[in-house]
């Protein structure tokens, strides 16, 4: 995913740039193939990503893909190596890095409506607001329960679910789900 989010930001700089054609020289042979439709992903996580450089090539007359192998990949260096040469007159200077809200969204679970008319959180949410277990819950449940509890966060009466990389997904229900799309 880093090559995809690296080959993006290099893209949407060439479009402000407005650069109407384009040779894009990657080392990641998988990332070439699958922009340029010879391979396909079933990856969810990718699939946005490969979404998102397809709708950025539209925007040149010309783009194209090439791969070379890192070993003989000049320009891969030269970028770390030029900033090396570079004195800044303030050397606790450090440049401000602009952070992009997506416009859509990353990843998402989907889960069914529960039968009894609950949220399909209710449990969790429950058992971090008092720390009690439901009515009838067997060991195993409880042993789930505990082990949720560090996967969620709540914050005022919405819950989060906490991801990998330290971002945090709100959980909704259904009516929610259609209220958002």
């Amino acid at each position: 995913m880093a090559e995809y989010e690296t080959c993006i930001l290099e893209i949407k700089m060439a479009v402000n740039m407005n650069i109407k054609e384009l040779l894009a020289i990657g080392n990641s042979d998988l990332l070439i193939h699958q922009v340029q439709g010879e391979l396909t992903t079933k990856n969810v996580k990718i699939l946005s990503y490969l979404h998102c450089v397809k709708e950025l090539c539209k925007k040149f007359s010309k783009i194209e893909f090439k791969h070379i192998p890192r070993i003989y990949n000049e320009f891969a260096d030269a970028l770390p190596t030029l900033s090396s040469m570079i004195q800044h007159p303030d050397k606790n200077y450090v440049d401000h890095i602009e952070i992009e809200v997506g416009d859509q969204h990353a990843y998402c679970f989907h889960v069914d409506e529960e039968p009894d008319g609950k949220l399909w959180y209710y449990d969790i949410k429950r058992f971090l607001e008092t720390k009690e277990y439901p009515d009838n819950a067997t060991n195993g449940q409880k042993l789930v329960l505990r082990r949720l509890e560090n996967h969620f966060f709540l914050n005022m009466e919405v819950l989060y679910r906490r991801t990998p990389d330290l971002g945090l997904l709100r959980c909704v229900d259904a009516a929610e789900v259609t209220k958002f799309l």
